[in-house]
């Protein structure tokens, strides 16, 4: 059986470079596929230009792709919905969705954050809002437009549910898009999530020509600390070092298609915050709230956070990167 005999229409939420990604790697295989808009000025722009324009040119809507902004007739019937729109947004989008979503669907957070004042993991918010039975995380080294072109990709779906996994992998799976299973939630998720915060500091110590035996050591040093995290929130230390994890930091602390990654190679060149958030031509790099929702997570749970501590410095408090680092590098010795 073919993937689109085998599964019923999913819907997708969010019309980012990552929400089209997944919508166009599903309908290029004949899934029926709701791409669900926020207006219907968008969906109507969307469908008349035939491909996302802005955020993902040159790859066009394959026939079983339909973009809508009604929400009832796009979440009809679904077996699988993925979420993939800012952490900021995601309450509101699941509280929208939350009276058309089918109780019998798998509900996949596609979102790499935390939330602010809260500092809740995608799914949990999801959680919260949804009255669904199945819940499942995707994260992984997975920049959109390597993705979209069928580069081979991996990821990771994590879910309490076996089988929502299993469906869920069944699904995305792909010759280009491998895609594993993990039972390990709070990892998978923290692991993309804490990812963006490293990436803003890998890309200063690109842009003060640190050298690599320097971004080598801050790089591991950022994968300790996400570890610290994350086992200290529950998550399993082993989840770290695979795909949602050092495979994901890997690819965002070297990609100039990050954009966070983008983010801290222009704090370095000494643009403001504002102004390195400004050349995303509206895109979101997540690392920015991250840091402060890790932080908050860190304090909570007694968890010494360094590297997101000198990151948030230069983010919101107006210390230069230099003096970031020196104050890393002035830490007392200890064992590794």
């Amino acid at each position: 059986m073919t993937s689109a005999e085998q599964h019923g229409p999913v819907a997708v939420v969010g019309t980012t470079s990552w929400g089209g990604t997944l919508a166009l790697i599903l309908a290029r295989r004949g899934i029926d596929v709701r791409l669900l808009a926020r207006t219907d000025d968008e969906a109507r722009r969307l469908a008349s230009d035939g491909e996302l324009t802005r955020r993902l040119p040159g790859h066009p809507f394959p026939p079983s792709l339909r973009v809508t902004a009604d929400w009832t007739a796009g979440m009809d019937g679904a077996s699988l919905m993925l979420f993939a729109v800012p952490s900021s947004t995601l309450r509101d989008n699941a509280r929208r969705a939350a009276p058309h979503v089918p109780p019998d669907a798998i509900v996949v957070s596609a979102c790499k954050g935390l939330e602010q004042g809260t500092f809740k993991r995608m799914s949990v918010v999801l959680a919260e809002e949804l009255a669904v039975a199945d819940l499942c995380a995707l994260s992984g080294p997975n920049l959109a437009r390597e993705v979209v072109r069928g580069l081979p990709s991996a990821t990771v779906v994590a879910s309490a549910s076996a089988e929502a996994a299993e469906q869920v992998q069944r699904t995305l799976n792909s010759p280009t898009f491998r895609v594993y299973t993990n039972a390990d939630v709070i990892g998978t998720e923290l692991g993309g999530a804490l990812k963006n915060v490293m990436a803003i500091g890998a890309a200063i110590c690109d842009g003060m020509a640190l050298g690599d035996n320097a971004k080598a050591a801050f790089v591991t040093r950022g994968l300790a600390e996400m570890v610290r995290l994350g086992v200290a929130a529950g998550a399993q230390a082993t989840t770290f070092a695979g795909i949602a994890g050092f495979g994901d930091l890997i690819a965002t602390c070297y990609s100039s298609l990050s954009r966070n990654y983008r983010v801290g190679l222009a704090l370095a060149e000494g643009r403001t915050l504002e102004e390195a958030i400004e050349s995303l031509g509206g895109q979101v790099a997540e690392g920015v709230g991250t840091t402060s929702a890790a932080l908050e997570m860190a304090h909570s749970l007694g968890v010494d956070a360094p590297i997101a501590a000198a990151t948030a410095r230069v983010l919101f408090e107006g210390a230069s990167p230099q003096d970031a680092l020196l104050e890393l590098m002035a830490r007392a010795p200890r064992q590794e």
